[in-house]
Formats: C-alpha cells, structure tokens, sequence
C-alpha cells in the first residue's frame, strides 16, 4: 500500500477506513467496521486455551474544522462556511491553505437510511488578515479566534447554499438526510529535505500509524494459535468515548465474537486477555531543533532515531513496566532502535487510546510511536527510516 497514495486519499475517518478495508479485502483477515473505524481479525490456524491476542491500536480521526449543519454565512460579497473545531488543531496553520472537502451524506433511497462517501474538486480557503491592518502581528504574535476568525470562504454568488452543493452529489431520487463533513488541507504529501528523509504531509497524525499496522498485517501469514488484531478506532481527538471510540464496546464486542467463534469458551477470554499484549501506536514529539527548551533534556527522541517509548507516571500512557520492557525485547528481536519520551513535570501530557484500552480488557498495553514534528498542524512532519522502523517493528509483531 502506497504511504503517500494512502495519505492523500484518506481525508476523513470515513475515507481512512474505505481505503483500509481496500487494502486489506483477501489478505484473510475478517473486517469489522462501524462508523469511521476498522478492526482486523486474522485467526490463528488452531485456536486453543493457550491463544493469547495481539494487538495493535491507532485512530482514524485528526484535527480538523468540521463544516457546521447551517454553516452558510455572506459578508463583503462572499459566501463563508461556518465551522466547528474538532480536535486539538493548531489553529494559525489552517490559514492561507487550499482546503477541500468531504465527508459521508447520509440520504433516503426507497425508504431506508443510505451512505455514500463524497470528495468535492474545489478549493476553498481562509485567508489571513493582511499586515497592513495587523501592524503587530509579527511583534505581538497572531490570535486566533476559533468562533470568528475560521469561516472558510467558497464563492462569491450570494444565492447560493452549500446544502446544495451536497444535493448535487445525489441521484435525482435521493434526499439528503443529514452530512458530515470537514475541510482537509489539500496539499499532497511530499518527500522533504536535501536527501528526502523527511515527508511532509497532513494527517500523519495518525495515518501514519493506520498504514505502518496495514503494512504488516499484510505481510503477517496466521499464527499458529494466537489471534492477530488491528484496530483501527475512531474519536480520539475529542476523547474516545463515543460506539466507535476506545471507549465504546466496539473492539471487545469483536474480541468475545471471534473468541466464540474458535469455540473457546468466553470464560476463558479474560484471562487470554491479561496475559496478551497490545501496541498503541500513536505519534511522539521529537525534539523541536528551534526549541529544545520544550523537552525533558534526558528523554528527548529525535526524528530518525527510532521508534518511540512513551511513559508517564501519571498514566496518561498505559505503558508499564511489563508491557515496556516487552516492546524493548521486540525492539532487540526485530534489530529496531527505540527512544523514550517523558513529558516535563511542568508540561501537561497528552494521552491515546492505550489507557482506555489497557483499562476496558485488562490487557497489557505500551505506548509507542514514531517521532513528529508540528504536531496537529494542517502539515505535520516525520523521518522516512522512522516510518520503517515502525513497519519492521509490527512485521516482527505479527510473527
């Protein structure tokens, strides 16, 4: 599955698990999806008291302006979108991008509820104000304000409505029903830097993750008795706790279905659990070159460095002592460098979804990821060897 392909197509949760499945369909693997997320299953060849789970996590989702239910607004001759924030975005590096959009309609065809998957072809935009009327922006530093200063501007007749720019997309039978849809930084990921080590990119957070577990489970063949898992989860930006979240039922709803399914016995499913082990794989802040000051001076991973352990004392990740010094012996057997990363204690940490994970089964779960900079920005920034380093890990994995 092509890196770059896979980050230009996948502009929503929606196209994320679309192009997943894709890639997946016939490697052998059973396909659970529900409403922007994915979860894999490859069943071991003899299923027995002694299978165990492996599983690795990531989400689907990323920062991003969402269009709102009556997003449309006019001013100086221009119609404007109104927006809702999703997510930690970094909000200034949504300014002055081309922007597309897309999303799932949800429409009536003969009576029932139906979905379909859209991409529009135009370019919207939300241009800064110029420094001639923000004299001290450069000195006093630009604030944004998410309520006034995001409404995206789409065209300039004033009789036009975006509702039926979305109509449109429908046959002539069909009425739309409800959307949901977001602006996506448009801009094709590259290859950046002199030697091209770098890739420049949106949404690497956490497409990154999402392609370098499809990578391996594509090149996974089944175990002998232990239960190979992806999930890929939705709504980790804004907390998880939605059905399609971590924090909904849906990877333990899977997990009890194919444990039945072998016919082992669900009594013996959390005990399998305890003792399995679960990678959340989500990304990890290197070293900003312009700001080292920002990073604990002996936990600091640096972009090509190797994959990184994230550990906080706090348990806003859920690695421990057990589950990390497992990913260090993964780490040794498949001849891939790891880095650790703390939060200063001055600093609040971010969490994934390993805590939640790790809390709902009981399984053992370690926070790992691969190092990044201008995280949650509309372009974000990795290490090409990081990349591979992560793929190679999860081959390893799945072995």
């Amino acid at each position: 599955m092509n890196f770059f392909e896979f980050l230009d197509k996948s502009v929503t949760p929606y196209h994320t698990v679309d192009n997943l499945k894709k890639a997946l369909e016939g490697c052998g693997a059973l396909l659970f999806e529900r409403n922007g997320a994915l979860i894999a299953v490859r069943a071991p060849k003899k299923a027995c008291e002694n299978s165990r789970f492996r599983i690795a996590l990531a989400h689907t989702d990323f920062p991003a302006l969402k269009i709102s239910p009556n997003p449309d607004k006019a001013c100086a001759g221009v119609n404007k979108l109104h927006v809702e924030t999703y997510g930690g975005l970094l909000y200034t590096s949504w300014l002055d991008r081309d922007l597309g959009y897309a999303g799932m309609l949800a429409f009536e065809r003969n009576g029932q509820v139906q979905t379909k998957l859209i991409r529009g072809n135009k370019l919207f935009k939300i241009p800064q104000l110029a420094i001639h009327l923000n004299r001290g922006v450069n000195q006093d530093g630009l604030t944004v304000n998410p309520q006034t200063d995001l409404d995206a501007l789409w065209c300039a007749a004033e009789s036009q409505k975006f509702v039926d720019v979305l109509k449109a997309e429908l046959a002539g039978d069909e009425q739309l029903l409800e959307f949901d849809v977001q602006l996506f930084d448009a801009q094709g990921a590259n290859a950046g830097g002199f030697n091209d080590e770098w890739i420049y990119s949106g949404r690497l957070d956490n497409l990154s993750s999402c392609h370098a577990i499809a990578e391996a489970l594509l090149a996974s063949e089944p175990l002998e008795n232990d239960f190979m898992v992806a999930a890929f989860m939705n709504n980790e930006e804004v907390g998880s706790v939605t059905r399609e979240g971590a924090g909904g039922n849906f990877l333990q709803s899977i997990l009890e279905q194919v444990w039945g399914e072998a016919g082992l016995p669900l009594s013996t499913l959390n005990s399998a659990l305890s003792t399995s082990l679960a990678l959340s794989i989500d990304m990890a802040h290197a070293v900003h070159p312009n700001f080292p000051q920002k990073h604990e001076s002996n936990h600091g991973p640096v972009l090509g460095g190797g994959v990184v352990l994230k550990a906080n004392s706090q348990k806003r990740y859920a690695s421990d002592v057990v589950s990390s010094a497992n990913f260090k012996l993964l780490c040794k057997n498949a001849g891939v460098p790891c880095q650790t990363f703390i939060t200063r204690n001055d600093m609040p940490c971010g969490s994934t979804v390993g805590p939640t994970i790790s809390a709902s089964l009981g399984i053992p779960t370690v926070d790992i990821g691969e190092p990044m900079l201008s995280m949650h920005s509309i372009r974000e920034m990795i290490a090409i060897k990081d990349h591979d380093d992560m793929i190679q890990l999860l081959k390893k994995f799945f072995v």
